[in-house]
């Protein structure tokens, strides 16, 4: 790849995101190129402060200087005391939350704080699944709300950053093969002219390469001297 890249990827994501799999498979296509993982609760900001390169974030976001792919929807559920009736649910119907007491996720400090507050009794949180289990705890359970929207998770980079690692680690997210001919590692250096090859190999010392049907000039005999002939039998 180009000298002119960022030799270390760094990659942020959001909490609820799990980018294992995508690492994985940079790592065993570009082991000599480190790639860094940083959590972030604002991904977003991380990336346009330019402290990573890729960021996986929970939209909507603003999109203002970057360049944002949907990748996946979150399931909604709801977050709730084990002791809570709505628990007897494998599915909870939406006009059920109505007579809850829904606990808002930001007033609360965040979603690990938020599901602390539900698991006492004092209120229903909606979350997405993935929060849920990253914060699950023994004294509270979730279920899901199909009437809920889904959250997406999708992945972002900034408009003027157009290096090869990056464009690399979209296409891997996206799904490419190695082999992919859209791939940066995959496409092939300008093919060099004659003329180019030639100069390279005099300045590296070597001989020009005889150009195909062409003679070498043969050695002239001597002449006979005036006046001499050979003797007939």
């Amino acid at each position: 790849m180009p000298a002119d890249q960022p030799r270390t990827l760094s990659v942020g994501f959001v909490p609820g995101v799990t980018p294992g799999k995508w690492v994985a498979r940079w790592r065993e296509r570009h082991p000599g190129v480190p790639l860094e993982l940083h959590p972030h609760d604002d991904a977003l900001t991380a990336l346009l402060e330019g402290s990573d390169d890729v960021v996986f974030v929970r939209l909507p976001v603003e999109r203002t200087g970057i360049h944002l792919i949907p990748l996946y929807e979150e399931q909604p559920v709801a977050v709730m005391s084990r002791d809570n009736e709505l628990s007897l649910y494998d599915d909870v119907p939406l006009e059920e939350l109505a007579g809850e007491s829904l606990l808002d996720v930001v007033e609360c400090g965040g979603p690990k704080v938020a599901v602390e507050v539900a698991a006492t009794g004092a209120g229903v949180v909606v979350l997405p699944m993935s929060l849920a289990r990253l914060y699950a705890r023994k004294d509270a359970v979730h279920r899901p709300v199909p009437g809920l929207p889904a959250t997406t998770i999708g992945i972002a980079w900034r408009v003027e950053d157009e290096s090869d690692d990056v464009e690399e680690f979209i296409g891997i997210v996206r799904g490419r093969t190695a082999q992919s001919s859209r791939q940066p590692s995959q496409r092939e250096a300008p093919k060099k002219t004659a003329s180019q090859k030639a100069a390279a190999k005099k300045a590296a010392g070597g001989k020009p390469r005889e150009q195909k049907g062409a003679r070498s000039p043969q050695p002239r005999k001597p002449a006979r001297p005036a006046g001499s002939r050979g003797k007939r039998r």
